[in-house]
């Protein structure tokens, strides 16, 4: 329960961060920078006299329906979830901060201002296994079954939006919206490999035993053990790998560096681990 609380509360971070990039840079600039939300800002300008978080929702409901056929009721529900909530947040924003105009004239500040804060907060919606709908599930989708990264096939999946900004905002803004989803698919890439990063720790050192027991008592995760020779002392040496998340990773440097001052300690980045512990 405690987990679904915190994935609930995460997601609800990720959308309020999403909607404050939308409603306060990319709307008031005209900028369609793909998406669902792309595409309610074209019909909102042609018919201006109905919010665009009314569009928002109707466009999202029709692809709602494909999020629960592949991806199951967990996905479909949070995506149902999200969508709403997207389109309520904007559409109070709308009500209670009206915005007649943007902050700045400068179409590239509220572009890279926009497109920076949309995609922190996508990146925290999707790696809570959610989307917001719309071309969000396109992309989910073409992930499934292409595994090109998530960033990427939203790229793909918007590029025709941004043909429609051009032609109804013109060319100047279009060119700004094509750079813009470019930018953002960029930018959910990295957050999601950053929620993702785990350290792989290369341990050898005298007091490896009292090592080993602390990492498996302590912080219960699994280790492996090589026997090597040193290249120079040509003494038998033990070899203690494990992979942890950067705040094990801390209490582990810290426990040995108490115990063994000259030990040897090397550690590498990766974004993706699969196993007992990690994925199930």
């Amino acid at each position: 329960m405690k987990a679904k609380i915190k994935q609930f509360t995460i997601i609800n971070i990720g959308l309020f961060i999403l909607n404050c990039g939308m409603y306060f840079f990319l709307i008031p600039s005209n900028l369609a920078v793909g998406g669902t939300t792309g595409i309610a800002m074209v019909i909102g300008y042609l018919i201006p006299t109905i919010p665009i978080g009314v569009f928002l929702a109707i466009i999202n409901t029709i692809l709602l329906i494909l999020a629960f056929i592949i991806f199951g009721k967990e996905f479909g529900g949070y995506t149902v979830y999200s969508s709403l909530a997207l389109s309520a947040m904007l559409a109070a924003f709308e009500l209670i901060l009206p915005m007649a105009e943007p902050f700045t004239d400068d179409l590239f500040i509220n572009l890279i201002f926009g497109i920076v804060i949309c995609g922190v907060g996508m990146g925290i919606v999707f790696n809570q296994n959610a989307s917001t709908g719309g071309t969000d599930i396109v992309a989910k989708i073409i992930n499934r079954f292409t595994h090109i990264e998530i960033g990427k096939s939203l790229l793909l999946a918007d590029f025709l939006v941004t043909l429609l900004a051009a032609v109804v905002f013109g060319a100047r803004l279009g060119m700004y919206a094509l750079l813009g989803i470019v930018i953002n698919s960029i930018i959910i890439d990295k957050m999601i490999a950053g929620f993702n990063i785990k350290i792989n720790m290369m341990i050898i050192s005298n007091e490896a035993d009292a090592i080993n027991t602390y990492i498996l008592n302590t912080l219960e995760r699994g280790t492996t053990i090589y026997h090597a020779t040193g290249g120079y002392s040509n003494e038998d040496k033990k070899v203690i790998n494990t992979i942890v998340s950067r705040r094990e990773y801390i209490k582990i440097r810290d426990f040995v560096k108490k115990i063994d001052q000259r030990a040897f300690i090397s550690i590498s980045y990766i974004t993706e681990v699969e196993g007992e512990g990690f994925t199930y």
